[in-house]
């Protein structure tokens, strides 16, 4: 610095040093990122000042549930799941949108109307004086008959039965009638057997059919159930002499002359089983010279009828009380011991 310098001049240079000296040793607030705001304002020590608005309220609602305390709980639940994402994850929002999606899917909201009383009263019953006549006549007819049944009613109410018919399967009537013919008559178990080894392409789809007819019977009739474990007792000629309480199977004689021994009157056999024509289907057959011939493939159905050892036990007793009848009323008689009227002798009378 040259000493000829005036102090005047000096004196603005002071100033402004300073003023920088002193700009650059203020402090200013500093804004502070947005996770050090949290941690900061989390380690403040709490506000000591009471809220009376809050206090009241508190007051007020006591005994009402806390949502936000419930909501709390919830998320330290899903917290504790092993993996689970937490409360504060970025993706729990999605994960409560897709909750509610499906919570909403799951219990869909009938668009259809309400069903009109009038409507399906019509369709069930189109006809009701034609239904009150057929019911008056019912009742009629059981008063008359002092409720005695006929014997096919009877017959009916007391023993079970099933129908079955397959559907069209892809062979003729000739090839499935020789298998209906050999299945008809035999328990519903031997059946499926001689069907299993059976030679016959179509013997597997009559044994499905045959299987099908038996879960239908056992679920919907109730068939084959009646005498688990147990058998029909019927005293044997060497019980009658010793007093034992020894039994055998009763023996009884089919309508083709065999003898055959039921041992429970609930097991099931195919009473009938018949064939039905079904439609024919096309097929091309390719001769020689680039002609074409339709060959006719046929289809054809198989129906069985199921039923329990009980009817065949009903109509061998049938059978051998008519067989009784028969003979007690044909009994021969001798002619009576007189002398004959009216003889003229070793010629004719014209």
């Amino acid at each position: 610095m040259n000493p000829s310098t005036p102090l005047r001049r000096l004196i603005p240079r002071r100033n402004g040093l300073d003023a920088a000296t002193s700009l650059s040793h203020t402090r200013f607030p500093i804004p502070l990122p947005l996770r050090q705001r949290r941690h900061a304002s989390s380690s403040d020590p709490p506000s000591t000042a009471s809220n009376p608005i809050l206090e009241a309220y508190k007051r007020e609602n006591a005994n009402t549930p806390d949502l936000a305390a419930q909501q709390m709980a919830q998320a330290q639940q899903q917290m504790s799941t092993p993996g689970d994402l937490p409360a504060s994850s970025i993706f729990e929002d999605d994960r409560r949108a897709r909750a509610q999606q499906t919570q909403t899917t799951s219990e869909p909201v009938s668009t259809e109307p309400p069903r009109d009383p009038a409507n399906m009263a019509r369709v069930l019953d189109p006809d009701p004086n034609a239904r009150e006549r057929w019911l008056r006549k019912k009742v009629i007819q059981m008063v008359r008959k002092g409720g005695r049944l006929s014997m096919e009613e009877f017959v009916k109410r007391t023993e079970r039965e099933h129908l079955l018919k397959s559907e069209n399967l892809k062979t003729s009537i000739k090839k499935l009638g020789m298998l209906a013919r050999q299945i008809q008559g035999k328990g519903l178990e031997e059946a499926m057997v001689q069907m299993r080894f059976s030679k016959k392409k179509v013997a597997g789809e009559v044994l499905k059919v045959l299987e099908a007819a038996r879960d239908e019977a056992v679920v919907m009739r109730g068939m084959g159930l009646g005498g688990a474990g147990t058998d029909i007792a019927a005293p044997s000629p060497k019980s009658r002499l010793i007093g034992a309480e020894t039994t055998e199977p009763l023996s009884i004689q089919l309508k083709d002359g065999s003898r055959y021994a039921v041992k429970d009157e609930s097991k099931i056999y195919i009473d009938q089983a018949w064939v039905g024509r079904g439609p024919y289907g096309k097929l091309p057959d390719y001769r020689a010279r680039g002609r074409v011939f339709i060959m006719r493939t046929p289809w054809t159905s198989l129906s069985v009828v199921l039923k329990e050892e009980a009817t065949r036990v009903r109509e061998w007793r049938e059978r051998e009380a008519k067989r009784l009848r028969e003979r007690l009323n044909k009994v021969w008689v001798p002619l009576p011991d007189r002398p004959v009227q009216g003889m003229r002798g070793q010629y004719y009378s014209w």
